[in-house]
């Protein structure tokens, strides 16, 4: 058998600067220009200057990304929240799909953490992962594809 592995990474991080729509606009844009011809599907959530990010495909593609976001000036505190080996995706249906925690139900946020805001350095990577799965079940998810 031949078949490539799929990985799932999961990782968080903070704006460096104030988070403006326009910069998760260009982010979204960049990420639904670059990630189909790489096999990378997954979902960005935000809130305040958090982000949380699942990239999911193959693991060089994967690894090379994380790389790349690690670099990126506009982020800090990058933390690997987890990553697997995993034998499907969860998120193949978003090129990269998009959430505005500000907009969530606050007792999701409660359900799996201490206090109803994101904080995912607070978080073990499952309950991050958790989260990510409620919120695409309740369709919370902007389905827009690229």
């Amino acid at each position: 058998l031949n078949f490539k592995m799929i990985v799932r990474c999961v990782y968080a991080s903070r704006a460096a600067t104030s988070l403006t729509s326009a910069m998760v606009e260009d982010i979204l844009e960049k990420s639904r220009g670059h990630n189909p011809a790489s096999g990378i599907t997954g979902i960005l959530c935000y809130s305040g200057d958090v982000f949380i990010q699942v990239l999911e495909g193959g693991r060089d593609e994967v690894c090379e990304l994380y790389n790349a976001i690690v670099r990126d000036g506009r982020h800090t505190h990058v933390r690997l929240l987890a990553f697997d080996e995993i034998r499907e995706r969860k998120f193949c249906n978003w090129t990269m799909g998009h959430v505005d925690l500000s907009k969530v139900n606050p007792g999701l946020l409660l359900k799996y953490g201490e206090r109803a805001v994101l904080d995912p350095f607070a978080s073990s990577g499952s309950a991050t992962l958790a989260l990510l799965d409620e919120l695409v079940a309740t369709a919370t998810v902007s389905t827009r594809l690229a």
